[in-house]
């Protein structure tokens, strides 16, 4: 079979969803060296979630769902009951603070704000503000490998931070051949890798956290249909890794569920 054939049975195999998501945010293949595979996912559980919670980071440590939320006013940090959904701890942030991505690392809370460039650092038990970091530009999502922070702006770079002092350490352009995927949103580290979500879409595209080299995208689209969303705002965003038990959970913004979900192969194309 040849090459033209194989990239149209590919596209036949896919759901309608999943096709519009390649066509739109796909680069050319043309400028593409390698085969980047486009996945699903399968629902494992879902759990109840906060639709009030217009969420932008999430993290499951220890067994415990840490909430970052956004909106002016609204904004807050919180523990969840993971199973529940029930809010078992919540702080809220001043009016003027606008909630973003955050990372829990060494027993603290680090929790992004959007347009005010403060990072709020947190006692991770007791969820009380212990200091803060400046920073320019925007803040977006935030994650960590361990050792230092990884942090998105809206834009395609990604920013690798000194936890202790915030310093930027280096940046790197998340790229798929010649391409650059902007509009990264929240992110977790998982495997070796950073899953991001891309603002506005129903994509995690997943990326290298040494140069940014693109090595995959998932399409969410079939979690939670458009037509049953609250509004145009309530997209996909939220990611967190369950690395103790290799679980997978994701949710949106004022999003009824959450959801625990397995990864799915679907054809590559090339």
């Amino acid at each position: 079979m040849g090459k033209p054939m194989l990239k149209l049975l590919c596209l036949l195999l896919l759901p309608a969803s999943a096709l519009v998501a390649v066509l739109c945010w796909l680069p050319n293949w043309s400028s593409v060296g390698k085969a980047v595979p486009i996945e699903t996912v399968e629902i494992v559980q879902t759990y109840p979630h906060d639709s009030q919670a217009f969420t932008q980071g999430l993290v499951v440590d220890q067994g415990k769902l840490y909430e970052g939320t956004g909106q002016y006013g609204h904004s807050s940090l919180r523990i969840v009951d993971l199973v529940t959904g029930r809010v078992e701890l919540m702080t809220p942030l001043e009016q003027r603070f606008f909630g973003e991505g955050i990372a829990v690392l060494e027993g603290k809370i680090y929790q992004l704000t959007w347009k005010e460039r403060n990072c709020i650092v947190y006692d991770q038990a007791t969820l009380k503000p212990l200091n803060s970091f400046n920073y320019s530009g925007e803040g977006w999502g935030l994650t960590h490998d361990g050792r230092h922070l990884f942090m998105s702006d809206g834009s395609s770079t990604i920013r690798v931070l000194d936890p202790n002092t915030f310093r930027t350490i280096r940046k790197f352009r998340v790229k798929q051949g010649a391409r650059s995927i902007d509009r990264l949103n929240e992110l977790e580290f998982i495997q070796g890798e950073i899953f991001a979500n891309v603002w506005q879409t129903d994509q995690i595209v997943r990326f290298s956290p040494e140069d940014g080299t693109v090595l995959g995208w998932l399409d969410l689209s079939n979690l939670y249909p458009l037509n049953q969303r609250a509004s145009d705002q309530a997209v996909l965003n939220g990611i967190a890794y369950d690395d103790k038990n290799n679980r997978l959970f994701v949710t949106g913004k004022n999003w009824p569920n959450l959801f625990e979900v397995k990864i799915v192969s679907v054809p590559t194309i090339r």
